[in-house]
């Protein structure tokens, strides 16, 4: 298994961070993997040989961008988007199915993911939207 809190692969010389074709602010690159594992047709993407970026402004109905400006949205996502959300019941940790409200009633929860991702018993780089680990999106 691989490093859950790594950075994602990006394509070529590709920029780390892009700005949103939307809301002009910078963002970091994501894999193409970890689109892959949250578009509802994945068979229909797209997918070009360019750098790919996470939109986190929960402002912004944007979740994924390319280099192109090519957009991905929420709806696009059979995944919601627990940072882009303002619910306590909006998922924190993907690998675990934790929500804000888990994190913020019972502080062990954050121990335990903590360990688990030192056990590398986590999957964040497919499993979260962001693949990033998601230790600080902690409440």
């Amino acid at each position: 298994m691989s490093d859950c809190c790594s950075a994602s692969s990006t394509v070529g010389n590709a920029p780390k961070r892009y700005r949103c074709p939307i809301n002009g602010k910078e963002y970091p690159a994501v894999s193409t993997t970890t689109i892959l594992h949250h578009i509802k047709q994945p068979w229909s993407w797209n997918e070009k040989q360019q750098g790919y970026y996470f939109c986190d402004d929960p402002e912004c109905d944007v979740v994924y961008f390319g280099q192109d400006s090519s957009i991905i949205n929420s709806s696009a996502l059979r995944t919601p988007v627990g940072i882009k959300q303002r619910s306590k019941i909006s998922t924190v940790c993907y690998c675990f199915g934790i929500t804000k409200s888990d994190a913020i009633s019972n502080p062990h929860v954050k121990e335990f993911v903590i360990k688990k991702t030192k056990e590398h018993s986590c999957a964040c780089g497919i499993r979260n939207p962001s693949g990033k680990c998601c230790l600080k999106d902690f409440p």
